[in-house]
């Protein structure tokens, strides 16, 4: 009787196309949702302070003007402080962009300011 002759092991199958289309589209998904995180696009934003550390941010009466003010430092003349719970915290916020087209006249009423154009 004759000893059969070991079988070399089959070569790994393939992957089919299909299976390469599928695997790259993955990776392209998972590439491009990488992308949006780091990039800001996923939802979370960065967006810049109103003012700097150790500030306040102040309006000027009777239009869309505004300046930071050092803390502990009275308001300028021609300014004055938000009203409270009104005062814009950061670039394009709810506040900043209401207050682009308000103000508060002399006596402390919001008034309403045309565009600058």
């Amino acid at each position: 009787m004759t000893t059969p002759l070991p079988r070399s092991p089959r070569p790994a199958a393939r992957p089919s196309r299909t299976g390469r289309i599928r695997t790259a589209a993955a990776a392209a998904l998972a590439g491009a949702a990488l992308i949006a995180t780091l990039t800001g696009c996923s939802g979370l934003s960065f967006q810049d302070d109103i003012c700097s550390g150790g500030e306040y941010p102040v309006m000027s009466i009777g239009s869309t003007g505004s300046a930071c003010v050092k803390d502990g430092e009275k308001v300028p003349e021609g300014y004055t402080r938000y009203p409270e719970g009104k005062v814009p915290q950061k670039v394009d916020d709810e506040w900043d962009v209401y207050w682009r087209t308000h103000s508060l006249d002399e006596d402390g009423k919001v008034i309403d300011v045309p565009e600058a154009g």
